[in-house]
């Protein structure tokens, strides 16, 4: 019998909360006929072998509660598919604020926005300790989009306790080539950057792209708008909190063509917050270009979806495949999952490709 895999996760939004209700959606509902996983079994492992250890973040309503109850606390605002989370008996932590939280957010009302928990923030040497008394195997990074020093502080911690990271967030650390380097010296496998939904505006978009290259049609111009009226949306209104986000999500896109199309004619981006649209997120995706005779043609597309579970529907596969890596002693970037799960892998694949090195990876034919 396979043990747990034993997770720890920092910031307690949205994406845990449809991550944990989803691990046990998925064990209730075992013997019925129920849709929504790309690999129901990962070496062996399911869903529900996925429990939850320790858990960080920075908000008053959260922290000091069990993560069972925080996953339902304010500002989170998704789908509840699952109500009925047992007690885990792991109190959320304080985390390190660091660029966590966006002066903006505090101009809003407290029911969206972040409430900044006045609880002493755990330190780099207080996370490390408490990923090793866990037994935390694997580290889940969900800080807002911008946090760029929150999210190198947790993936320090898990170098020091020798965990492996999977970063849900467009920090740049997996596909950093010191980060990556640091954690193959060290043994730890890892996976990232910027998770990619499971059907999401990113994930159809190079499909589309994918479809028009194949086809033999010549890509003039490109958009991709997005908008929702979640916290992660809020927290993006500080463009600056943009920089990251902007590369992963263009980068995941333009990897797919074969010629460059300029900057000009390529915008990929989240565009605004629209507070009643809760966990929605909206995206408006338009390909224009030229088919047989150089006569042009346009293709307008709109996708509407659940945010944070269409985001789960991943994440779930790409900690399995972590977990399969440290049974197998591997270290370093896992280029398959990372290419099959997040916008901003090391190695961009076209997604048909990376589905079949995933299966090969999980068959034990790929090493990484």
């Amino acid at each position: 019998m396979k043990k747990k895999i034993r997770i720890a996760i920092a910031g307690v939004g949205n994406c845990a909360s449809a991550l944990i209700q989803g691990i046990h959606y998925y064990e209730k509902n075992q013997a019925n006929d129920v849709s929504g996983l790309m690999f129901e079994d990962v070496g062996g492992y399911k869903p529900w072998d996925i429990e939850v250890v320790a858990a960080w973040d920075i908000d008053a309503r959260k922290v000091g509660k069990d993560v069972s109850e925080a996953i339902f606390a304010a500002p989170n605002c998704t789908t509840v598919f699952e109500p009925d989370i047992p007690k885990k008996g792991v109190k959320v932590r304080k985390g390190k604020v660091l660029d966590g939280f966006a002066p903006h957010m505090a101009n809003y009302p407290p029911d969206r926005t972040f409430v900044l928990s006045d609880e002493k923030e755990d330190e780099l040497e207080d996370v490390v300790r408490v990923l090793k008394e866990t037994e935390t195997e694997i580290l889940i990074n969900y800080v807002p989009v911008g946090s760029e020093q929150a999210a190198r502080f947790y993936a320090e911690a898990c170098l020091r306790a020798g965990v492996s990271f999977i970063n849900g967030m467009p920090t740049f650390i997996v596909s950093d080539p010191e980060w990556a380097k640091r954690f193959e010296q060290e043994g730890i496998p890892v996976v990232g950057d910027d998770i990619k939904s499971q059907v999401g505006a990113t994930i159809v978009h190079r499909t589309l792209v994918q479809l028009f290259t194949d086809r033999g049609v010549k890509i003039d111009r490109t958009y991709q708008l997005n908008f929702g009226g979640n916290t992660d949306f809020l927290n993006m209104l500080e463009r600056e909190r943009l920089k990251t986000k902007k590369i992963s999500k263009t980068s995941a896109v333009e990897s797919l063509l074969p010629y460059d199309i300029g900057y000009e004619n390529i915008h990929i981006g989240p565009s605004d917050w629209v507070p009643w649209l809760k966990d929605r997120k909206i995206a408006y995706i338009r390909l224009e270009g030229r088919l047989f005779g150089d006569v042009p043609m346009y293709l307008e597309l709109k996708l509407d979806v659940e945010d944070s579970p269409n985001s789960g529907g991943s994440m779930i596969d790409a900690i399995r495949c972590c977990k399969l890596a440290r049974d197998r002693g591997i270290g370093g970037p896992l280029y398959s999952i990372s290419a099959y799960t997040m916008k901003h892998p090391p190695i961009q694949y076209p997604d048909w490709q990376a589905r079949k090195m995933v299966e090969e990876f999980i068959r034990g034919e790929r090493e990484r």
